[in-house]
């Protein structure tokens, strides 16, 4: 069974650095494109980044403090969170996406908390 368990949110101070991880299990890691969404208190869920095996894309809110990464023999995304601002406040989930000819996937873990407060 295919599952996505993230970690590393928390509370932090303007300015500061967090790194989330998405450990994945029970698919072919190597196979599917992993991003990182976020969802802020009354708003829609939004693409912070994305991860394929030859590139990386990031939404122009992030651009240049934060790096997506992933580690296939580890089976575990990253995102690198730098200069961390108030409007970065939500909560973050891991996503994993394959698109076959024949069948896709899409899962989804459960999300962590980040909080970024003086």
């Amino acid at each position: 069974q295919a599952q996505l368990v993230e970690s590393g949110g928390g509370l932090v101070q303007p300015g500061g650095s967090l790194r989330l991880s998405c450990a994945a299990s029970g698919f072919t890691f190597s196979s599917y494109h992993m991003s990182w969404y976020r969802q802020a208190p009354g708003k829609e869920r939004e693409l912070v980044a994305g991860i394929s095996s030859t590139r990386s894309n990031y939404a122009d809110s992030v651009k240049g403090r934060f790096t997506i990464s992933r580690d296939n023999a580890k089976r575990t995304a990253y995102l690198q969170m730098n200069s961390l601002k108030p409007e970065d406040t939500a909560v973050y989930y891991c996503n994993a996406r394959f698109t076959g000819l024949l069948q896709s996937n899409d899962y989804w873990g459960q999300g962590t908390q980040v909080t970024v407060s003086s």
